[in-house]
């Protein structure tokens, strides 16, 4: 490994050795076959059901929040995270609704799940479902909104152990 005259491994290394797995895998992957499907009414329901409890979650941690009255700008991203995330449950439990109400030849994946396409004419069941399948446009940045938090407050404890020395 490569060392300093100090000893100490130079930063650039840890770069390298961050990246070293994330380029392998890129370079050398196949199919994911991560893909999980879920059989039967007894499936969708327990995931339906799994949106609602995260809803919950979210909601009472919002609400929580707002009742402690905590300040500073990591507890409003982590209550712009818990907005958006409801926000998704929401969407992606009014998506699998409109997912199951579709009839059964309405998508085409004879190239995949992934280049999935909906088959014309085009219903509002299935302009539903094609908007909700665009989840990822909530999700996206309310994970960010969720790093951003998390690094806020992991920068005031830092700043909080630096006062104390």
């Amino acid at each position: 490994m490569l060392h300093s005259e100090n000893g100490i491994m130079k930063p650039g290394i840890y770069r390298i050795l961050a990246l070293t797995p994330i380029i392998l895998i890129v370079v050398f992957c196949r199919d994911a076959l991560a893909l999980q499907t879920h059989g039967g009414n007894e499936g969708v329901v327990v995931h339906q059901l799994a949106h609602l409890q995260y809803l919950g979650a979210l909601g009472y941690l919002y609400w929580d929040i707002r009742r402690s009255s905590f300040t500073g700008v990591g507890w409003r991203y982590l209550q712009l995270f818990c907005l958006l995330m409801m926000t998704w449950n929401i969407v992606a439990f009014i998506g699998h609704f409109a997912q199951m109400a579709l009839p059964e030849g309405a998508i085409s994946t004879e190239d995949g799940y992934l280049s999935a396409l909906l088959l014309l004419p085009l219903h509002f069941g299935k302009w539903i479902y094609y908007v909700t399948a665009l989840d990822h446009l909530v999700i996206t940045p309310a994970l960010f909104f969720l790093f951003l938090a998390m690094r806020s407050f992991s920068r005031a404890a830092d700043y909080e152990k630096v006062e104390e020395e």
